[in-house]
């Protein structure tokens, strides 16, 4: 051992470049018990610096500066349009200096529809370095109420020398698939804020999955969903408009350790619908709310009644919602009642199959009349505070057997339609390329919160 430490020494010695690292050997009783590695390189501070100058000279300074003088600049900035804009104030928000540009939008009865209706109209200005308009191209919802999902208008006011046209039209609106996702930290539509994701994608996550999740009680700090959609652009920007959302192709949501899933997928007739991964459709025979996504003020619990002031069972729900908000039937069925009822006001009875019911209350209006069948979605009156009502809101019901019972319950145990086996190959195709989609927009996600 000693010999074998004086050859080590004799070679570092000779060899001081040679070695990068140098072996510590501790000896205890007779033999070797554990090494360590120890760099050998020298500190960086240590090691010495230079300072390398060189005179560069530009080439032909001044012809590249005249040729820049001569450049012509454009200037491009983009707007929304308020309700209280005027020409003037619209064009200054967008750094137009350009009178004769404001009183032609102000005159022009094309150009006046530029302000004219709902504000929001997404608005694009090219300008030259001045200031004066060269171009202004507004997009916003189509008109004709029937093409507000496929297309927009788009009003453009461009520049003909010293006088300006306008010109209206309808352009198809394109559709870009995009993904995103996000965590419960305060509410679903925060969330969906912190995701950039629109409002609409987000009411459909809740539409989806309502039968699995109740959006109001049972959200978890922590939950968290996977989304691929549809964004729907015009000329390329995303659509600011709500009447017009893309549908969510596919989606995930985590709840409470429980992660649910739905795909959007097509049978051969051209029938679409959303289904879990195992094909199950995620339509079931009962809507778990008789209103699209909205607050509700109680639950299935115990309450205090706002007429009574007597602690009683509430065995059903009350939806918030402003007075005129349509009321949906849950399920198909028959108008078992339709009128005036007490405490319930205005009110409607549907009977369903398999001995079961559900009550609709203090409506503002009822617009389907007994014996009337009717399908699961269809519109039977509007939301209001007739009867025992402090305010407005619906007051909803599942019976069974005459008994009444959670109506979260029997949405989810009800029945579901399955893909006919014929489509089940293209199906689990579909729901095998989702899945790594989904965890793309996951992944995708977390990296960019880890920035």
């Amino acid at each position: 051992m000693a010999r074998g430490l004086e050859r080590t020494g004799r070679f570092l010695r000779h060899h001081p470049r040679s070695i990068t690292t140098t072996i510590v050997v501790l000896l205890a009783g007779f033999g070797v018990t554990a090494f360590g590695i120890a760099p050998l390189a020298p500190d960086a501070a240590d090691l010495p610096s230079r300072i390398v100058t060189e005179n560069v000279s530009p080439e032909n300074v001044a012809a590249q500066l005249e040729a820049l003088a001569a450049y012509e600049l454009e200037l491009y900035r983009n707007d929304l349009t308020r309700a209280s804009d005027t020409a003037d104030t619209l064009l200054q928000r967008l750094s137009v200096d350009d009178p004769k540009a404001a009183a032609f939008i102000r005159n022009d009865p094309t150009a006046r529809q530029l302000l004219a209706g709902r504000a929001g109209k997404m608005v694009q200005v090219r300008t030259d370095t001045s200031g004066a308009l060269e171009e202004l191209v507004a997009r916003y919802a189509a008109t004709d109420p029937t093409q507000l999902a496929t297309h927009f208008t788009r009003l453009r006011v461009t520049r003909n020398g010293e006088q300006f046209q306008a010109k209206l039209e309808t352009a198809p609106l394109a559709a870009q698939v995009r993904m995103g996702s996000g965590t419960i930290r305060n509410s679903l539509f925060a969330a969906t804020d912190d995701a950039h994701i629109p409002d609409p994608v987000a009411s459909q996550l809740a539409e989806i999955f309502s039968t699995d999740i109740d959006f109001h009680r049972e959200l978890r700090l922590g939950d968290s969903f996977r989304v691929i959609y549809e964004a729907l652009t015009a000329d390329g920007e995303p659509i600011t408009w709500n009447q017009s959302s893309g549908r969510v192709l596919a989606a995930e949501f985590s709840n409470d350790g429980k992660t649910f899933a739905a795909v959007w997928f097509k049978d051969a007739a051209g029938r679409g619908g959303y289904f879990d991964l195992n094909g199950q459709s995620k339509r079931r025979s009962f809507l778990a709310a008789p209103l699209a996504f909205s607050r509700i003020t109680s639950g299935f619990s115990m309450r205090m009644h706002p007429i009574l002031n007597t602690w009683k069972q509430h065995k059903g729900v009350d939806y918030g919602a402003p007075a005129g908000t349509p009321v949906r039937t849950v399920g198909d069925g028959v108008v078992d009642f339709a009128g005036w009822q007490n405490g319930y006001g205005n009110v409607v009875i549907v009977q369903h199959s398999n001995d079961r019911s559900t009550v609709y209350a203090h409506l503002s209006r009822i617009d389907v009349r007994k014996g009337q069948h009717v399908d699961q979605g269809l519109c039977i009156g509007a939301v209001g505070m007739t009867g025992w009502a402090t305010g407005p809101h619906l007051h909803f019901e599942v019976r069974v057997r005459g008994e009444q019972a959670n109506q979260l319950t029997l949405a989810r145990s009800s029945e579901t339609l399955t893909i006919p086996p014929s489509s089940m190959p293209r199906f689990m195709q579909l729901a095998q390329s989702v899945k790594s989609q989904l965890d793309t927009a996951q992944t995708m996600t977390a990296s960019a919160d880890a920035e």
